[in-house]
């Protein structure tokens, strides 16, 4: 079992629930969004469910900013209503006979009418107070579903395919909400989730689940091009993510520069935000071509100077082949490009050859902006 550090939630248990067999060991931020990803039935919900006290494991430690809330070499085991977690379940479960104002408070031991504003105001949800949960949409139920978790001054929210029950336009109304949940709530969010869309839009994290055990947990940036999220992705769709920088804005041109790393660094549309803003990029592998010299006079702005460090061939029946080309960029800064088998051999492509990547396309995902260039 992993020790405990300072701002983290472990989770480090073993637990049988029917046919799986859960060995869970991770640690993560005591802030943010994790997203809790895998295939129906590989334990997502499961895990949060052990979390908030739903089920015990037969061994193990679960612990939120160092405050156990389970421990079975302790004989730890705290009961759900004192365990101080906020839970916002698939359907928004909101008493029909309450208005908003009192779903709200259901649950609150002590007024705090200063914290209550601020959530009413991140939620938009002042002008539902007086209204019955019949008369809202969907997408305003969970709202209020979501304040209702919140008010209780929790410790961690856990959040179980909270869109899942929304059509589109109703999980485009709420989505910004859960962006801002993570700037403005200083707590972890355990959020179940099947959906790429929702992952990089609220992630900052991402623990990706299989027949009860982790495969992969770290930063978004780094899973996402894992062999984890390979069946996902088909490979028309693989992907880089950046976690970027803001470092310069050309007013003339309507442009943004970002820092991948020291010395790597992307022009995109401009950003509106501050100097110094972190912003996520996306970059399709489809977008990237591979020269052996410096391009000139070319209309591509973005041309870096990469080192090839993977080769894979992907065959589709007799009649395609396909490579993918993995590029160093910096220390842990790493990008993907797809070309065909013809370009590979008449380039001759090795491992630890110098090359330039064109970009052709830069998509910015973070703060509801889908920018190209």
């Amino acid at each position: 079992m992993s020790v405990p550090k300072a701002n983290t939630l472990l989770l480090a248990f073993q637990q049988v629930l029917g046919e799986t067999h859960f060995d869970v060991d991770v640690q993560l931020p005591a802030k943010g969004i994790t997203a809790i990803f895998g295939r129906s039935g590989a334990g997502k919900t499961s895990l949060i469910n052990a979390v908030a006290g739903l089920t015990q494991p037969q061994n193990g430690h679960i612990s939120v900013n160092s405050r156990v809330l389970f421990c079975s070499e302790s004989g730890i085991n705290l009961p759900t209503r004192v365990r101080r977690v906020g839970y916002v379940f698939q359907e928004s479960r909101l008493f029909p006979h309450f208005r908003v104002k009192g779903n709200l408070l259901y649950g609150v031991k002590e007024t705090d009418q200063a914290y209550f504003d601020q959530i009413v105001d991140l939620l938009a949800l002042r002008s539902l107070l007086t209204r019955f949960p019949n008369e809202l949409s969907g997408g305003e139920k969970q709202r209020v579903a979501i304040g209702r978790a919140l008010l209780s001054k929790p410790d961690i929210l856990l959040m179980d395919e909270p869109l899942a029950s929304l059509d589109l336009p109703r999980k485009r109304e709420v989505l910004p909400f859960l962006e801002h949940l993570a700037d403005n709530v200083n707590i972890p969010i355990l959020y179940v989730t099947h959906s790429l869309n929702e992952i990089l839009r609220l992630a900052d994290h991402i623990v990706v689940i299989e027949q009860g055990k982790v495969v992969n947990a770290g930063a978004i940036e780094h899973v996402w091009s894992s062999n984890a999220m390979r069946p996902w992705q088909s490979f028309t769709e693989q992907s880089s993510l950046f976690e970027a920088r803001l470092v310069e804005q050309i007013e003339e041109y309507a442009l943004s520069g970002l820092a991948l790393a020291d010395d790597v660094m992307l022009w995109v549309q401009k950003v509106d935000a501050q100097l110094d803003s972190r912003v996520r990029l996306q970059v399709r592998a489809n977008d990237v071509s591979i020269n052996l010299e410096k391009p000139q006079k070319s209309s591509i702005r973005n041309v870096l100077h990469a080192e090839i460090v993977e080769i894979e061939t992907h065959s589709f029946g007799h009649s395609r082949l396909s490579v993918s080309v993995k590029l160093k960029l910096a220390d842990h800064c790493y990008l993907w490009a797809t070309i065909t088998a013809w370009a590979r051999d008449e380039l001759q492509l090795i491992v630890g050859m110098k090359v330039y990547a064109q970009i052709k396309g830069v998509s910015v995902t973070q703060r509801d902006i889908a920018l190209s260039h």
